[in-house]
């Protein structure tokens, strides 16, 4: 078995609605355990941006499931790799909502403060995940 990331990017849709978010991540967190797939979730009421680890079949099957989500739209895959070893294995789905706490890590991996994944290369958002990690703690 190999191990897999994905980051993506991608914006909410008119079907989106506030409660969506608590909702999304209830079903990832327990799909996820079951395909022993982890992994992160930023999202700022506009862009989210994820990033799964895993088998790569279960990865995969996890990301296409996400391509149907009518919630989500111009969905663009950042970075696809093999990895040796997981950086969020604790974690079946944590979740970073955009706050003031996350504007300095913003800055340090991206062109301006504000929360925005498509100007963003897949390594820089993988490791402003990985900062945001380190520096506030997930929900």
């Amino acid at each position: 078995m190999f191990l897999t990331r994905l980051v993506y990017t991608s914006s909410v849709t008119d079907n989106f609605s506030p409660n969506d978010i608590e909702n999304i991540l209830e079903i990832a967190r327990k799909n996820n355990q079951a395909n022993n797939v982890t992994g992160m979730l930023c999202f700022n009421r506009k862009f989210f941006l994820q990033c799964l680890e895993g088998s790569r079949s279960k990865v995969n099957e996890t990301y296409h499931s996400i391509l149907n989500d009518n919630r989500h739209q111009r969905i663009i895959m950042l970075d696809y790799k093999e990895i040796s070893a997981r950086n969020f294995s604790e974690w079946s789905m944590g979740y970073m909502p955009e706050s003031s706490l996350t504007s300095p890590v913003n800055i340090k991996f991206s062109g301006t403060p504000e929360f925005n994944p498509y100007e963003m290369s897949g390594e820089s958002a993988h490791l402003m995940m990985l900062a945001l990690k380190e520096t506030i703690p997930s929900i």
